[in-house]
């Protein structure tokens, strides 16, 4: 938080293009919101409830993702004082002012509120399950080996790692092709964009917290459905309906943002569970399975996925046009759903087998 803290002090007196990208790198080494989130939700939740507990972040992110951006507009077209005392600020400093009040409230709740959750929460709950005897041997089911749920936590990363770079490649494109074809205006877009996050934030509020949709289907349509709009967008008198077929793929964007990411962090964060003493003693010689690490590097992949595939979705873009891109996303996005299946044809990935088929109802495509 004090990186946090740090950044959001540099943002406010940047004055240059190299400031504002230092105030960036500081915040993105000292980044650990998420992750601390999804550690503590892992702590106080049962394997068969982590995806519905897990879906509360991604709730957070719905709601930030419509809430944010027309916040920090409207706080960036306000006049702010360009000094301070010895402080000078740029012309940009009520946002960052914003997200400075905002991180000192959370680290004060943080610090002052927030108990620790290592091996207390979690424990309560299993006490309190009043469940069937045939449920408790289901959640009880083999451990697999330290060395076995390492290799499991290693391909959650690498499928983290391919399906944020394909989704966000086609999330990142969508404004440049929304203007190409229909000349959409920043408001336009911003309809758009909000339409995505309600949607999203709604699905994972009721839909993926029940954990009863499959979301396989979705994976592959949706790069599939945007390398139509341009044949849609050829003709005046079909322009609605490459917009209807563009607001379906939106839908489908929202979709798949509200489950499979979701789905892969509950299946990864259950490899790191010690539900006794004797999986403690074995993680203990297994630093990679400790939670607040795995879920880290865990998540640390989908970010890379997340730099990597817009620069590379751009250039194909800009390169080849929007059909050819969006269907090489589609077909990759293809590939990456069949190898996916391995998830559900491994035995050994979760503690009981409810747990598991509850996060690979999410994320399977029957295929």
């Amino acid at each position: 938080m004090v990186g946090n803290l740090l950044s959001a002090i540099v943002w406010m007196q940047s004055t240059t293009f190299a400031s504002f990208m230092l105030s960036r790198a500081i915040g993105g080494i000292s980044e650990g919101n998420v992750q601390l989130s999804i550690a503590i939700l892992s702590d106080i939740s049962t394997p068969e409830t982590r995806g519905k507990a897990l879906s509360l972040v991604g709730i957070a992110f719905g709601l930030c993702f419509c809430v944010g951006p027309p916040l920090g507009a409207y706080f960036a077209s306000r006049p702010f004082s360009p000094s301070l005392g010895s402080f000078e600020f740029n012309i940009y400093a009520a946002p960052a002012g914003l997200s400075l009040v905002l991180l000192v409230i959370e680290t004060a709740f943080l610090a002052y509120f927030l108990p620790e959750t290592k091996g207390k929460g979690r424990l309560m709950d299993i006490d309190d399950l009043d469940v069937a005897d045939d449920k408790k041997t289901d959640s009880k089911a083999l451990v697999p080996e330290p060395e076995e749920r390492l290799r499991m936590l290693s391909e959650l990363g690498k499928y983290h790692f391919f399906f944020l770079a394909i989704f966000s490649g086609v999330e990142f494109t969508l404004t440049f092709l929304t203007f190409d074809l229909f000349d959409w205006t920043n408001l336009q877009n911003g309809r758009l964009l909000g339409f995505i996050g309600v949607l999203s934030t709604l699905l994972q509020g009721g839909y993926v917290r029940r954990a009863i949709a499959k979301t396989g289907e979705i994976l592959c349509p949706l790069p599939f459905f945007l390398s139509l709009l341009p044949y849609f967008a050829q003709h005046e008198a079909i322009v609605r309906t490459g917009i209807r077929t563009l607001y379906l793929a939106a839908a489908l964007l929202a979709f798949t943002s509200a489950t499979v990411v979701n789905s892969l962090t509950a299946l990864a964060s259950l490899q790191c569970d010690d539900d006794n003493e004797k999986e403690k003693e074995k993680a203990a010689s297994h630093p990679g399975l400790s939670k607040g690490r795995a879920l880290g590097q865990f998540r640390s992949s989908g970010q890379l996925g997340r730099a990597i595939g817009p620069l590379l979705a751009c250039a194909s873009y800009w390169t080849f046009g929007p059909t050819a891109t969006y269907l090489v996303g589609g077909g990759a996005m293809f590939i990456l759903a069949r190898h996916m299946r391995q998830i559900q044809r491994s035995g050994k990935i979760s503690r009981g087998k409810k747990a598991l088929s509850r996060q690979n109802s999410l994320i399977m495509a029957p295929f």
